[in-house]
């Protein structure tokens, strides 16, 4: 019933460190990963769904895993998808930056924190050699001196560019663009708890004060697709596609802040990160929300300043009571379901609590089958159309630029890069 998983390991895999991966590696790593006493990132995909404790061997090359409910898409929670999920010996006690240990096609020579790292290739891996010997990762606070970097021979590839800057590379004779589909987005969150934004009308008029498709056209330059106000992005299977898209209406947007006994308006701060084309959007959005009388104030800071320590009571992003954050590439929107949108998600900053909301994201993570995620997706679109608690404006495509006659790379929408078959002419 989606409730247990098992797997099987592969044998013969080694660590770089020596010594072949088994199941109490496996083990080990995992409940390092779900233990909340660690604070790792992955009780984003794990709380609720598996605890410490509920891994088990059962025999050298096979694992158990009992979840805490169903869970149709729980083998993406243990993939490469998952950043978090590196398996590391159970034994393993030092400090990762300083051995990057793992089971991969490159093995660590060199790495300086905010500098710089390099890879050499594992002569033992157990699958096909990886084609280079070696790889050099170059560290950029950035994006320009990246793109001069590319453009003069210093580097081969751009991991991940960033439509605005990247402009320049997008028609350039020696550049290659690699762009992938994805659900990669930007969250902006309205504090459902407190304020003029506590009313879903209020909510819901901002959101039909956006123009997106000139979002997508302009701003992202034909690179993303339409958001809708959920985290059903076009590039999964299961988003219902016979949901109305939600689009720029003023008139409407301003009958329903009459009905909120707000219709002179109101001031209220936007608070977000300088990163990718955020502050361009939070801008667009400034103007926009004018027609309603909204005046809306921006406070744009630095990541740090921004997410500050990632929890609530501590942290601009979870605290604000508006707010724009980025949000990476899901391969199954389980994590978007949740921790930003379940009462006791980790990430809720719009501090949205609604029990059939939660009902409803249980139910489609608990789903089996494409049919009834499909059922389940269409309802959570409906909910989330009527109350708005984020706003989702687009979906953004995942652009990687690499050299002319450099071949083979591999990036995900994840941002991870494979070279293991990458070369250079």
């Amino acid at each position: 019933n989606g409730t247990v998983w098992t797997f099987k390991l592969r044998k013969g895999v080694k660590f770089h460190s020596g010594g072949e991966m088994k199941a109490e590696d496996v083990v080990a790593s995992i409940d390092r990963l779900a233990d909340p006493a660690n604070s790792s990132n992955a009780l984003s995909v794990f709380t609720g769904i598996l605890q410490k404790g509920a891994s088990k061997k059962v025999d050298d090359y096979t694992v158990e895993f009992h979840l805490d409910a169903p869970n149709g898409n729980f083998p993406y929670m243990l993939s490469s998808d998952n950043y978090n999920a590196v398996i590391i010996p159970a034994s393993y006690k030092g400090d990762y930056e300083k051995s990057f240990d793992g089971t991969g096609p490159f093995r660590i020579e060199k790495y300086t924190a905010k500098v710089g790292a390099s890879f050499v290739r594992n002569e033992d891996y157990w699958g096909p050699k990886a084609l280079p010997e070696r790889t050099e990762f170059t560290f950029f606070t950035d994006m320009q001196p990246q793109i001069l970097a590319l453009q003069g021979g210093q580097v081969d590839i751009i991991n991940q560019m960033p439509v605005l800057a990247g402009v320049a590379l997008l028609n350039d004779p020696n550049v290659d663009i690699i762009s992938l589909k994805s659900s990669a987005h930007q969250q902006l969150h309205m504090r459902c708890d407190e304020g003029p934004l506590k009313d879903a009308r209020v909510r819901r008029a901002i959101a039909l004060c956006l123009d997106r498709d000139k979002l997508a056209a302009g701003l992202m330059k034909g690179r993303s697709a339409l958001g809708n106000d959920s985290p059903f992005a076009a590039v999964y299977p299961s988003t219902d596609t016979s949901v109305p898209q939600r689009k720029q209406d003023i008139a409407q947007a301003k009958q329903l802040m009459e009905a909120a006994g707000l219709g002179q308006g109101f001031k209220i701060t936007l608070t977000t990160e300088r990163y990718l084309e955020i502050p361009e959007y939070a801008q667009l959005i400034q103007n926009w929300v004018k027609e309603i009388g909204v005046q809306l104030d921006l406070n744009i800071l630095d990541q740090s300043g921004y997410y500050g320590d990632a929890v609530f009571g501590k942290s601009n992003w979870l605290d604000s009571v508006m707010g724009i954050t980025d949000y990476g590439h899901r391969g199954v929107p389980n994590v978007y379901l949740a921790a930003p949108l379940k009462s006791e998600g980790t990430w809720n900053a719009a501090h949205f609590k609604n029990k059939d909301y939660d009902a409803l994201a249980t139910s489609y993570i608990a789903a089996l089958d494409l049919e009834a995620q499909k059922a389940d997706a269409g309802k959570i679109q409906k909910l989330l159309l009527e109350e708005t608690p984020v706003i989702f404006g687009y979906f953004y495509d995942y652009l990687t630029a690499t050299a002319k006659g450099v071949a083979g790379v591999q990036p995900t929408a994840m941002s991870q890069l494979f070279l293991d078959k990458a070369s250079k002419a």
